[in-house]
This record gives C-alpha cells, sequence and structure tokens, in this order.
C-alpha cells in the first residue's frame, strides 16, 4: 500500500493511549486499519515483555517511509505494455509508558543502579596502558635498509 494512503491511519493514533488506539483502528473502514491494529498489538507485547505496564502505554512515534516499488505492466492494445507501480510503505509504531505512571522511587533507584553499571564496566588501568604502547610505538626509529649493487 502506499505511503500516502496509510499516514493517514498512522495520523488518527499518534499520541493516543494504546485500548483507545485498537479501538480506533478496528472501526476504521481504511483498508491499513487493519495492518496498523497487528503492528499496534506486536509492539504492545514487546513492551510488555520489556517490563513495561499495557495500561500506562501510549502511542509516542508512527511515521511511515517509503518502501520499493513493484513494477508490473498490463498489456494494452496494439501489444503495447502500459506499466503499473504497486508501492509498498515501511511503518515504525514507537509505544512508551506515561511518565506520571512511574513512581519516582523507582526512577531513582534505576539511575543509581546505572550509574554503579557504568562505574564498575570502566577500568582506568588499560586506557593508561593502551596510550603507553601507543607512545612507544612512535618513539621508535624506523631502520632502514639498503642492497648495494655492483
Amino acid at each position: 500500500m502506499s505511503p500516502r494512503k496509510v499516514r493517514l491511519v498512522a495520523g488518527l493514533i499518534r499520541g493516543k493511549k494504546v485500548a483507545l488506539a485498537l479501538a480506533e483502528l478496528e472501526h476504521r473502514a481504511k483498508r491499513a486499519a487493519p495492518m496498523m491494529s497487528k503492528l499496534l498489538s506486536s509492539a504492545i507485547a514487546n513492551a510488555k515483555v520489556l517490563g513495561m505496564n499495557e495500561k500506562n502505554l501510549y502511542v509516542s512515534e508512527v511515521f511511515v517511509d517509503k518502501g520499493s516499488v513493484l513494477k508490473r505492466s498490463m498489456p494494452r492494445a496494439y501489444g503495447r505494455a502500459y506499466p503499473i507501480h504497486k508501492h509498498t510503505s515501511h511503518i515504525v509504531i514507537k509505544v512508551a509508558e506515561e511518565i506520571g505512571a512511574i513512581k519516582p522511587a523507582d526512577v531513582k533507584e534505576a539511575k543509581v543502579e546505572k550509574v554503579a553499571k557504568t562505574v564498575k564496566s570502566t577500568k582506568a588501568p588499560k586506557a593508561e596502558k593502551t596510550t603507553k604502547t601507543k607512545e612507544a610505538k612512535v618513539e621508535a626509529p624506523a631502520k632502514k635498509t639498503t642492497k648495494k649493487t655492483k
């Protein structure tokens, strides 16, 4: 389906709660609505796996990009062939959890854990060691070899 037609449906669900967006797509008469509904259901399932609460989800981003064009031809009068272009589209749906639904204590704990993980993962001695070896390679003189010819 062409991106222009799909963008009409994408604009309907952008920024809405997930339950409201699914209801909107279910009752929409556009041909792109069932495809968008299927993609939104997949995005919700992925969010559940990541530990997000389904009741607090909303559609944060929806964008439709142009895909490849399938080129076909239709036979016409006098042995001619007229081109038919079948457009495709790439649809991306992103869902996010509402900020007000997350407890402030959970956010602080998550930030502290993230900082602790990053501090543990960085090691200063390795960085110093690599710089010393680079300096040693730069300071070493290059060897010259010459061949004597008679």
